[in-house]
């Protein structure tokens, strides 16, 4: 065959290609009984909280739409040194010491943004497009818990209020989850590696509306050589419940039952007690948080004041040096170009 002529197509009774799985390494894959405070905790101090009131003040109640408009030398680097640990090293990274007391509760969204400003741009996200989210965790005894990625390249969440009968936030590695279902099972690994169905929620039209659909993407799977870990059952189920999605096989939910057990599995998950003022960043493609759902998959709803449940903002965040994704995961969506040059993901 000469150089100008193209390869022969792949035939479609080609077997399909069986993905390359090799046990994932280095700082991602860590357990929770193997990490000390020291590893994830980064101690804010009066200085910090300085140069966030006066970029607040700078700024007169506006949103930053550039990190500049929001000048913290001393803080901005230690956002940007959290960035660079979100993508490569340990997936995240806790902020203690911001006082509310004096910052000001009312201030909370604004500070928020403040932060993401220095780390990304913002997506929107609920049924009105804010781009600050406030989030209730229910106390102890939830109908179920199950551990969960939003659809971003780094969250951020700030604890406003954690009654002492609230269950700590919870975090697991994906790659540490991945490494055990290696090590167990193999077959159900690999059918985790193939695409699911999904359910995205489509805008249409000049005056969108969510319109439901399905769309095919991996919980585990590598691009450019990174391993990246989205997993999103609760979208996995709801797809089910359209009518044209294929059905899962037996061994497709015994797969996701094995994710979920072993995600629940003491020493592997971190249980981080959290405080208000503190701002937990974290990548979602490397780290999955749990979160409360009831038995039909969907988040518990909570009102905002409920008193007997820890109350936190939360900002979604696109990257610009986000890792590549994969095809399948690029479907979910993409920013319009607010995010040429990157790799990451937006909706799901």
């Amino acid at each position: 065959m000469s150089a100008s002529q193209p390869p022969p197509a792949r035939s479609s009774s080609s077997p399909p290609v069986r993905p390359r799985i090799v046990p994932q390494v280095g700082p991602a894959a860590w357990r929770a009984a193997d990490l000390r405070p020291a590893d994830w905790m980064v101690p804010l101090g009066a200085e910090d909280a300085a140069e966030i009131e006066a970029a607040l003040a700078a700024l007169g109640g506006r949103a930053p739409v550039a990190a500049g408009e929001a000048a913290m030398p001393r803080l901005g680097a230690v956002l940007r040194q959290a960035a660079t640990r979100l993508d490569t090293g340990r997936g995240f990274v806790l902020l203690r010491g911001l006082p509310m007391d004096r910052l000001g509760e009312g201030q909370a969204e604004a500070l928020l943004l403040v932060l993401g400003v220095h780390l990304g741009g913002a997506i929107p996200q609920g049924e009105g497009g804010e781009l600050v989210q406030r989030l209730a965790s229910p106390a102890t005894g939830a109908e179920r818990w199950r551990f969960h990625a939003d659809a971003a390249d780094a969250v951020v969440l700030l604890t406003l209020r954690q009654p002492p009968e609230v269950d700590p936030a919870m975090l697991v590695a994906a790659a540490a989850v991945h490494n055990e279902m290696l090590k167990r099972d193999r077959a159900a690994l690999e059918l985790l590696y193939a695409p699911l169905p999904h359910l995205q929620m489509r805008m249409q039209g000049p005056d969108p509306v969510a319109e439901p659909a399905a769309v095919d993407l991996p919980v585990f799977s590598t691009a450019s050589g990174a391993f990246v870990g989205r997993y999103a059952r609760d979208a996995i189920e709801a797809a089910q419940r359209l009518p044209h999605t294929p059905r899962l096989t037996a061994a497709q939910v015994e797969a996701l039952d094995l994710l979920d057990a072993i995600c629940a599995e003491p020493g592997l998950a971190l249980r981080m007690e959290v405080r208000p003022g503190d701002v937990l960043l974290f990548n979602p493609l490397q780290v999955w948080k749990r979160r409360a759902e009831s038995p039909s998959g969907a988040p518990v709803a909570e009102t905002p004041d409920a008193g007997g449940s820890r109350q936190a903002l939360r900002l979604l965040l696109l990257t610009p040096n986000s890792r590549a994704l994969p095809e399948g995961l690029v479907a979910i969506g993409e920013s319009d170009g607010a995010g040429e040059g990157r790799g990451g993901m937006v909706g799901g």
